[in-house]
């Protein structure tokens, strides 16, 4: 099941350009495992949208947790909500 974690971050920019090396590192490492549909900053440099294929929210709140923006304070609050692609490019999506 996807999950979209709708993620508001820091505003210390030092810090973000600093960590963003191993939370990417971390992203990759969750797409290989089967664990990441996609992720990007959203263009205001506010948070980030990440979706997560994960069995239970609970699942998904964890792997939220592990992410090396999260364990730094730079993700200060999010959402995490069950998400169903309707219309989607099917390569980045599958059902």
């Amino acid at each position: 099941m996807k999950f979209a974690g709708i993620i508001e971050y820091s505003q210390d920019k030092t810090k973000i350009q600093e960590v963003r090396p191993v939370h990417r590192q971390y992203l990759a490492t969750l797409k290989a495992n089967g664990q990441l549909v996609a992720s990007g900053p959203f263009t205001d440099d506010s948070g980030a949208l990440i979706i997560y294929e994960a069995a239970s929210r609970e699942e998904a709140e964890k792997l939220l947790q592990g992410d090396p923006f999260h364990q730094n304070g730079i993700f200060v609050s999010w959402k995490i909500r069950p998400w169903n692609p309707v219309i989607a490019n099917r390569d980045l999506f599958p059902a």
